[in-house]
């Protein structure tokens, strides 16, 4: 009897242990989309459309992911019909769990540019929550010509209620190697920040305001400002935030 008390245990673990196992290498994929932004921002040159959309596909440690950022310029008052895509990009990559917080991605992204050359790279990244709920993502590009390309991006949700959430983020570009076809040059390259304040009608629509704001250091501020540019500018935002 004695010994039945002591087998029995170890089967339950034995077929608990198996059953997880199961599980793991048949897992439910399942997929979600994030429009994180879709903005309207009131630049010097006129009015700018904004988006940022991450989605994924997948289960608990592999999923297939995709992101696109960019911008649209949409035409000033007096010129309603000449709207132009300033900049866009497109990123596909296979995401892979290391742990319940971190993922690593290993992938490619491309370039659109109205009239530069587009550009395409490999992509090795590490995504996920550091300490104190910060979001963190780190990404190496690497592309033609021995171009590459560091992305360090950050973003914290500071949660006044349920439904009224400030968001803080800041994003930093470092380059390898100059590219004069881009007007981008080595070291860092620019800083972007913002500051969003949305309130969730529902965890899936979240209507926000903020202001945005872009600076351009280095070589790549002299390619700018030899073209005509602004190194430095702020913009007001609103937008919406949604995902399903």
């Amino acid at each position: 009897m004695n010994m039945i008390k002591k087998v029995l245990p170890a089967i339950a673990l034995t077929l608990s242990t198996q059953t997880a196992l199961a599980m793991s290498e048949h897992p439910m994929w399942v997929g979600q989309v994030i429009l994180d932004q879709l903005e309207i921002r009131d630049a010097d040159e006129g009015r700018v459309m904004a988006w940022e959309l991450d989605a994924w596909y997948g289960g608990d440690l592999n999923k297939l992911y995709f992101a696109s950022e960019g911008e649209r310029l949409m035409a000033p008052e007096e010129d309603e019909e000449d709207p132009a895509t300033e900049g866009a990009e497109t990123r596909l990559a296979w995401s892979r769990a290391l742990s319940p917080n971190w993922d690593w991605q290993l992938g490619v992204r491309r370039d659109w540019q109205p009239d530069d050359p587009n550009r395409d790279w490999g992509s090795i990244g590490l995504q996920g929550l550091a300490p104190y709920w910060f979001e963190v993502n780190t990404h190496l590009f690497v592309g033609e010509d021995g171009l590459s390309n560091l992305r360090l991006e950050a973003e914290y949700e500071l949660m006044f209620t349920q439904k009224l959430v400030l968001v803080p983020s800041l994003e930093a570009n470092l380059y390898g190697k100059e590219d004069d076809e881009l007007g981008v040059g080595k070291g860092l390259a620019d800083i972007e920040a913002g500051l969003r304040l949305r309130y969730e009608i529902r965890r899936e629509i979240a209507p926000y305001i903020g202001v945005n704001w872009e600076k351009q250091y280095g070589d790549t501020a002299d390619f700018t400002r030899n073209a005509g540019g602004k190194t430095e500018e702020g913009s007001v935002v609103a937008g919406i935030r949604l995902w399903f």
